[in-house]
């Protein structure tokens, strides 16, 4: 068969036809997979669907051979037509094509720079986790994400669920851009009394607030799902909130709502400016301004939580996107700070939020945070970082926020080998054998004896490196509980292409993009004078993607 004629059997096998730059597809097959390259400009493309604008979005689509492929779910519009209206380069609509697979479906998750034990999206770029909410039986995880390319863009929410916190499901993009805007930053809740008639036959509403962004103004916005997030309506009186010109700002964004059931109503804290507003509502949809906190940026968080689990004994957390909070307390409408700036953890991690609607039977409050790190050669860019339990502790310095992993992590590591009382070369030893692998986690105290400066290195890479002369970690401040301590313990995690490192029981955290230097020979190596490594763990890890 020649070429002419096999490349007319494809376009018929596909119900395709190119006239000027738009294809028509008649759906039969379940995705449509789009050729990309990044050293093309981006165009606009318009989706519609039996002749009704879908949505529209930018992508890079290779005139050529494609550096990587991109994929867009279209179950939902089986049988009918879709309409592909291309601004660029006609010729580059001839690769487009449908299937039951995504394109290079058979390789995914086994990818050289694919991390094994934390979320990746299968294509495209990520950013901030929005909608965290437990339902059903299911964690569900949106975050941002340009379905279209591994570089931010086209902002939409993506979606995975979970049973365990640990392996994910990835499911269709939630919210798409629309005429409103694109689709940044948001919350979920569960509404349970139907306050805002979303509900329907008893089925509660999963009600999601999100930020309509169109370069001008940032409004806030509603959608409902009644099929457990798998489908969602945007409720047709949006925006709720429109504030650019009370503050004469466009940075109006991230809502997050809580219920504050002493008062009965919903609160939505909101990034406005120059920090944090409260709003409430009795409905979702008409709000009200309350007051505001200054000294925050994006991503605002607000939450309570017991003092080393004394449940009479509570106190509020207002939380940026920087990893940094307050301590105060709050009356529904006010939030009064009480100590703080803190700061819980530093490194890749940004915007981090928590879920909403945990069982009162778990209680836990549990964070993920988005993973600010690139991965080269990879269809993918970004990743989320490891769930953690946040819980409140006295310390000797007031009271602090900590963060570990959550108990599901430890099903993904088994434990190999263990030592006590080791000297720094002896450690360095005993970790010879692991030099190559590619994910491992490894726990260890080490103590300063002659040393003020101590640390542990992965080919050369400083993942501790622990200053008791200037009381800081890898450059940033940190004191310990017993101020005169010269005893660190560290918990490590490492992934492909990233590291993540627990210091004291999670009083501290940091995180980190794994650079590993094959020309450094010295893999894994404790340093520092005469320190004294009293216990060394390894495990194996396993990965979440088998």
């Amino acid at each position: 068969m020649n070429k002419l004629a096999s490349s007319t059997l494809a376009f018929l096998c596909l119900a395709l036809s190119v006239q000027a730059a738009d294809i028509k597809i008649k759906v039969t097959k379940r995705y449509i997979n789009f050729p990309i390259s990044q050293q093309v400009d981006r165009q606009v493309m318009t989706m519609l669907v039996d002749g009704q604008e879908d949505r529209k979005f930018n992508i890079r689509l290779a005139n050529g051979d494609p550096e990587y492929w991109v994929f867009t779910d279209v179950s939902a519009y089986q049988g009918k037509t879709i309409t592909l209206s291309y601004d660029g380069d006609e010729s580059a609509l001839s690769q487009i094509y449908q299937d039951d697979k995504i394109a290079g479906q058979d390789s995914i998750y086994q990818e050289v720079n694919r991390p094994q034990f934390h979320y990746t999206t299968k294509r495209g770029w990520v950013n901030d986790p929005n909608g965290l909410i437990f339902y059903a039986g299911e964690y569900h995880l949106f975050y941002q994400h340009n379905p279209y390319e591994k570089e931010w863009e086209n902002m939409s929410w993506g979606h995975a669920v979970s049973k365990d916190l640990v392996h994910w499901e990835e499911l269709p993009v939630a919210l798409h851009p629309d005429k409103m805007g694109t689709m940044f930053s948001g919350s979920a809740v569960i509404d349970y009394d139907n306050t805002s008639g979303f509900g329907k036959d008893g089925k509660p509403a999963m009600v999601a607030s999100y930020t309509a962004e169109t370069g001008e103004r940032q409004v806030q916005c509603m959608a409902y799902s009644l099929d457990n997030g798998r489908t969602w309506t945007k409720y047709a009186n949006n925006p709720v909130i429109d504030s650019k010109e009370k503050w004469n700002s466009r940075d109006t964004r991230d809502p997050k709502i809580i219920w504050y059931a002493p008062s009965n109503h919903w609160v939505m804290v909101l990034n406005e400016r120059d920090g944090q507003s409260i709003y409430t509502s009795a409905n979702l949809k008409d709000w009200t301004y309350e007051s505001h906190t200054t000294g925050f940026w994006e991503c605002p968080e607000l939450f309570e939580l017991p003092i080393d689990g004394d449940e009479n004994n509570k106190k509020w957390v207002m939380y940026g996107a920087s990893n940094t909070y307050m301590i105060g307390s709050f009356d529904g409408k006010i939030f009064t700070p009480e100590s703080g700036k803190h700061q819980l953890g530093t490194g890749t991690i940004y915007a981090a939020q928590t879920f909403s609607n945990i069982p009162a039977s778990d209680g836990r409050r549990i964070q993920i945070g988005w993973g600010r790190v690139e991965h080269p050669g990879m269809p993918f860019n970004g990743m989320f970082l490891l769930p953690t339990e946040l819980t409140l502790k006295q310390t000797n310095n007031g009271v602090r926020l900590f963060s570990q992993p959550v108990k599901e992590v430890e099903s993904l590591f088994t434990p190999v080998q263990k030592w006590s009382n080791l000297t720094s070369d002896q450690a360095n030893e005993k970790l010879k054998p692991y030099y190559d692998a590619k994910q491992l986690r490894i726990k260890t105290t080490f103590k300063l004896s002659h040393a003020t400066d101590a640390g542990f290195n992965l080919f050369g890479q400083r993942i501790i490196g622990y200053d008791m002369n200037h009381n800081t970690i890898n450059g940033v401040f940190y004191s310990p509980e017993d101020m005169t301590s010269m005893e660190l313990t560290a918990d490590i995690f490492i992934d492909n292409t990233s590291i993540e490192v627990f210091i004291d029981g999670g009083r501290y955290s940091y995180s980190m993009k794994r650079k590993p230097d094959r020309k450094n020979t010295e893999g894994f190596h404790f340093w520092g004078n005469n320190i004294d490594v009293t216990n060394l763990e390894v495990f194996e890890a396993k990965s979440i993607w088998k």
